[in-house]
């Protein structure tokens, strides 16, 4: 059985959609944890994330999350780095880490045993002329762990928008 001309060309328009639909799902699959969190970041973070950076160091204690302007005079992006980490160091002595989780992913290391072990982790708030800081501290070996693991997968898809310190 022979198409028609009209029919063939349908079916070759379809099949030409449907490949390209194809195409553009590969390239966010293909998409990298670095690209994916830079993407989504607006959905967590008021901040504009190319205009600041985050800064990790993990401590003996535990750690301490600074997020700086790059531009400390962009008053506006400090305004709203200070805004954004003093609810979330309110939210994480809660064990409420469900920002992290969206951006980063459930499994993301380290995020179950903070979530549990909320209570064994003093979180404090402070801020700094170009941005503010996360202070994070234990006595308790596992959630110390817990705390690097997720320093280290954050700066791991961060990328280019975080550093160790």
């Amino acid at each position: 059985m022979s198409l028609s001309t009209p029919t063939r060309t349908v079916f070759n328009l379809a099949k030409a959609i449907a490949v390209l639909l194809l195409l553009g799902n590969s390239a966010v699959f293909a998409q990298t944890p670095q690209e994916r969190v830079h993407q989504m970041s607006h959905s967590v973070m008021p901040f504009d994330m190319s205009k600041t950076i985050h800064i990790f160091k993990m401590t003996e204690s535990g750690g301490v999350e600074r997020v700086i302007a790059r531009d400390p005079s962009e008053s506006d992006q400090v305004a709203l780095i200070k805004q954004h980490l003093k609810h979330e160091a309110e939210r994480f002595q809660r064990g409420d880490y469900s920002d992290p989780a969206m951006l980063h992913g459930t499994d993301m290391p380290g995020l179950k045993e903070l979530r549990a072990g909320a209570s064994g982790i003093k979180v404090s708030y402070a801020e700094l002329s170009a941005g503010a800081e996360i202070t994070f501290k234990t006595t308790d070996l596992h959630l110390l762990t817990a705390i690097h693991r997720w320093f280290g997968a954050q700066l791991s898809e961060h990328g280019a928008d975080a550093k160790a310190e």
